[in-house]
């Protein structure tokens, strides 16, 4: 009998789990928009930018070394091991998520005003920064359980996370209707919370039934023996990067966001029509462009441990076949749905908005497709190669020409100039990304 490929039984299980993720969001976000109103829900997405920076600090980086260290140790068939990487990378999260609370809580009033420039949000960045320990820590068990290629648990605690958030909004929305209360927009963000703890402790229960089965097997005796601090500083070196490069990420998309509307004005724009031209780019072309990316993404994080297990092996055959298979199948995938929103975009931005700016919008995007699917699975090899200062230059180099488009071309056609610079910012890391992996992986160890 054939055994099954855990590479594609894994990003079958996550794919699936993620759109009935993004199929309970939507729904979601409907019902966030008729209770709490258009004005309420530009409050909540107020708070994005502090999610994206405290998670790139906090997790982000280590989880992916999480990752990486624990596909390594599975080569030596000590799997007491791999669960000693989860420890080191605990060791170096943890603290980070606390300091990360306490600065978000005891600062919430400054970075509304200052930061956000709105402050109602500050009661709702004190009850976010609570998550921020809870979301840690299930992020690194996911890394642990990426490494091992046991896909099912992420993609548990991912839909079990939409329900108990989902579940515990309607719940509190319904208590306080029977309470002759108005719900407020924090129920949200208490619901955010309450998603993350939930998700955590079935996390933490999964490693403790794995760890309580493997208490019973053998340890090998050929094998390297590593301390946890000493794991802990080997995930630190491959995170750091990283983190920077999330980190780095995150700031430029905040300018990138705060000056798109100003040049629209520039352009000659009312700053209601440069608000409403962003809004319905990033609020309803982008996303859509983006919906796909529930494969791919799948895909490319089960990719990651493949290539370092094989790194580990020093087996470049199966990285070649691994690059192979990923830029054959990223490249057709990609070029279908540029296909499909050729054909597709227009009626679809009318359909699904309204609006016939988003379905000239998306016509442009749609030839992003090829490059934005096939960047991602290069990104997951050179991670598990190790390169990731690599990738963090290229990010920047990236941003750096977008934002040069968006001071220099949106003043002088629009947002078109925008437009083109997407475009070109994606060709140039994808063209570098490609490059990179076929000298790392041609050139041998």
């Amino acid at each position: 009998m054939r055994k099954n490929n855990p590479f594609l039984t894994g990003t079958l299980i996550l794919t699936l789990a993620g759109f009935l993720s993004r199929l309970i969001g939507f729904f979601y976000r409907a019902f966030l928009s008729r209770t709490f109103g258009e004005e309420g829900m530009g409050i909540y997405q107020l708070l994005a930018p502090v999610m994206a920076l405290s998670f790139s600090l906090t997790a982000a980086g280590i989880q992916t070394a999480v990752s990486k260290f624990t596909a390594s140790e599975t080569t030596t068939h000590d799997h007491r091991a791999s669960l000693r990487v989860l420890t080191a990378g605990f060791l170096l999260s943890m603290p980070l998520s606390l300091g990360c609370t306490w600065f978000i809580y005891s600062r919430a009033d400054w970075i509304g005003s200052a930061f956000l420039l709105e402050e109602r949000t500050a009661p709702l960045l004190r009850i976010f920064a609570l998550s921020i320990p809870f979301c840690s820590a299930h992020s690194l068990i996911n890394g642990y359980f990426y490494g091992i290629k046991r896909a099912g648990i992420p993609a548990l605690t991912q839909i079990l996370e939409q329900l108990a958030r989902v579940g515990s909004v309607f719940f509190i929305c319904g208590w306080l209707r029977a309470h002759q209360s108005a719900p407020q927009i924090a129920c949200a963000v208490v619901g955010l919370t309450i998603g993350e703890c939930f998700s955590m402790f079935v996390s933490l229960t999964a490693v403790y039934l794995r760890f309580f089965r493997l208490r019973t097997l053998p340890v090998p005796r050929a094998t390297r023996q590593c301390s946890t601090l000493s794991m802990a500083g080997k995930i630190l070196t491959l995170s750091l990067p990283l983190t920077a490069s999330r980190i780095a990420v995150n700031i430029l998309q905040s300018v990138e966001a705060v000056s798109i509307p100003s040049c629209l004005v520039r352009h000659g724009f009312s700053q209601a029509q440069a608000l409403s031209v962003y809004g319905v780019l990033t609020g309803m072309a982008l996303p859509l462009i983006m919906f796909p990316t529930a494969l791919i993404n799948s895909a490319c994080v089960l990719l990651l441990p493949v290539i370092s297990e094989a790194d580990e092996n020093g087996n470049r055959a199966t990285i070649r076949s691994a690059v192979r298979k990923a830029f054959r199948y990223c490249t057709l995938f990609g070029s279908l749905c540029t296909a499909g929103f050729l054909l597709t975009g227009r009626y679809a931005g009318m359909l699904l908005f309204q609006s016939e700016m988003a379905g000239s919008f998306i016509l442009t995007l749609s030839f992003i497709c090829p490059l934005l699917y096939l960047s991602g699975a290069l990104s997951s090899v050179l991670h598990g190669l190790g390169k990731t200062g690599i990738t963090f230059l290229f990010n920047m180099m990236a941003l750096s020409a977008r934002l040069l488009f968006v001071f220099w071309l949106i003043p002088a056609i629009g947002i078109q100039g925008y437009l083109y610079g997407i475009l070109f910012s994606q060709f140039l890391v994808t063209a570098m990304e490609l490059l990179a992996v076929r000298y790392h992986v041609g050139r041998g160890r």
